[in-house]
């Protein structure tokens, strides 16, 4: 939009000059010779420019559509937006520089996850080409009960890299959409058995067995994101059973069930090896 932003100054520019000349024009019994010098300065093809003016109003409705195509692709709606500040740091220098920093402010949502975001971004302008760099970035995000989330807008936060935020931001929400869908799933299918203690947002689920009263494993499932903003999920089993349990176990099979499980996760997938997990515990064979 910027070039189109240019664009409409410019002709807003010619507009008022053309404006000044008109106040300028002789009386009719006087020479209009030097009137029409006056405007032969204007170079002819402005109706170019006019034609692009009339074109605006498609490009901005045109862009509207582009953005919400990329909504419903990505997920990520954009609410409010705002350009709180348009500083120019430097006048045109000798080599054709100039520099302008401007602060940007945007609010949306992303699914349950809502943010706040305020940045600053330094343009580059030259003859050549307009570069623009992000200086400083700040992000809000609610709610605040994704530890994962937390950590990874602090990291964003010091790289300043916004497209990492956006990418991350869209898969992370994917997994806990797919994690909350999958605990719903098992606790309908063995409602007796599993059990959701903060409902299906939670990041854990408890298999109690009504077969063996006291054994209960935890599936603790959380939604990493790495240093470069990849975003995975991790799955862990924890074991709770009796002492006397413990003590009969000669082959450690309860102590080397975590790894067994994450060996049977390679194997199976979530889904399938979950679904073999509570069904070894808690269904009773034929």
């Amino acid at each position: 939009m910027d070039s189109e932003t240019r664009q409409l100054r410019a002709l807003e520019a010619e507009v008022a000059a053309l404006q000044r000349e008109c106040t300028m024009l002789p009386e009719p019994w006087e020479k209009t010779s030097g009137a029409g010098k006056s405007f032969q300065k204007f170079p002819q093809s402005n109706s170019e420019g006019w034609e692009s003016l009339k074109d605006l109003k498609s490009q901005l409705g045109h862009l509207k559509s582009e953005l919400s195509f990329l909504s419903k692709l990505t997920g990520i709606n954009i609410k409010n937006y705002s350009k709180i500040e348009d500083i120019t740091n430097t006048e045109v220098t000798e080599m054709d520089t100039k520099e302008v920093l401007q602060r940007h402010r945007l609010s949306g949502n992303c699914s349950v996850v809502t943010f706040q975001l305020e940045f600053q971004v330094l343009q580059i302008e030259t003859k050549e080409k307009l570069s623009s760099i992000i200086t400083d970035l700040n992000i809000i995000m609610e709610p605040t009960e994704y530890s994962e989330l937390s950590e990874f807008a602090s990291r964003a936060e010091e790289k300043r890299d916004l497209l990492m935020f956006f990418r991350s931001l869209h898969f992370f929400v994917e997994w806990y959409e797919y994690r909350k869908n999958t605990f719903k799933h098992f606790k309908e299918k063995y409602p007796d058995s599993v059990y959701l203690s903060e409902g299906t947002c939670s990041h854990c689920m408890e298999i109690h067995s009504a077969r063996q009263p006291g054994f209960e494993l935890v599936i603790v499932w959380k939604i990493q994101i790495d240093e470069e903003g990849k975003v995975f999920p991790k799955l862990d089993l924890l074991t709770k059973v009796p002492e006397r349990a413990l003590e009969l176990d000669k082959n450690k099979i309860i102590e080397t069930a975590p790894l067994s499980f994450r060996s049977l996760l390679g194997v199976l997938g979530i889904e399938a090896a979950l679904d073999s997990l509570i069904k070894l515990l808690c269904v009773e064979n034929d």
